[in-house]
């Protein structure tokens, strides 16, 4: 994968990917044909990343209220993923791809967790482009563990109470899920929903949101790539005034 020279590359693009239940029902399928063939928009996503220079591209793929699913569909989805990994982890190293799961890993199997285990293990390395597979997560989820993180280590060492009064901003970032990883400059959704759905709830507080009516499976390269263009057109000010 070649790298273009771009200008006002957003450092971290978020998808929130939707729409493969519906563009699966408009074909006359079951919404499961849907997520097989979003695969192929991810591993689009991920090319079109590393040619244009993004430095990290994370991917809702499964929220803690997707757990809520016909057991079949869940079932299948996790299954998906496991082939998934087992399948793009070749290309991926051999591109540079560093690989990681954020989320509520508790809920997820021992097979599931084990392949992630090792997928993340092989990647660690790697610096080209960081892909982040957001699984069993919520924005909600995560302040919560953040703020049980904090009231433990309180508890734990009371000695230590002041200085977690007096915390700012970049001290709680420590105790998310998504620690030592820069806030999404831009976060896309497809489907046409305008919606966050508790997604990045405190860490795209300041992302440029973009709502786009292209159903996830038919979201490739050209359409990462007018992401991007949209993107370069934002004038980010966080408050400022110019």
């Amino acid at each position: 994968m070649a790298t273009e020279e771009r200008t006002n590359v957003p450092v971290h693009v978020s998808m929130i990917m939707d729409g493969n239940g519906r563009w699966a029902k408009e074909r006359g399928k079951e919404r499961v044909y849907g997520h097989f063939e979003g695969v192929g928009s991810v591993r689009a996503c991920v090319e079109a990343a590393v040619e244009t220079g993004v430095r990290y591209l994370s991917l809702y793929a499964f929220s803690e209220e997707n757990w809520n699913r016909p057991e079949a569909e869940v079932k299948t989805l996790m299954g998906l993923m496991v082939k998934a990994m087992a399948d793009e982890m070749d290309e991926l190293d051999r591109n540079g791809v560093r690989f990681m799961v954020i989320g509520n890993r508790e809920r997820l199997d021992k097979d599931l967790n084990d392949v992630v285990d090792a997928c993340m293990a092989r990647t660690a390395g790697n610096r080209t482009l960081t892909l982040i597979i957001f699984l069993s997560y919520s924005g909600k989820w995560d302040i919560l563990q953040a703020a049980k993180k904090m009231a433990v280590k309180m508890l734990e060492n009371p000695e230590k109470a002041d200085e977690i009064l007096d915390m700012g901003v970049e001290g709680f970032d420590r105790y998310l899920a998504t620690a030592g990883i820069p806030d999404p400059d831009l976060i896309v959704r497809t489907s046409g929903e305008c919606r966050l759905s508790n997604y990045l709830l405190w860490q795209g507080a300041y992302s440029e949101l973009l709502f786009v009516d292209t159903l996830w499976p038919d979201f490739r390269k050209d359409e990462f790539r007018k992401a991007l263009e949209y993107y370069a057109k934002r004038d980010r000010r966080y408050g400022k005034v110019k």
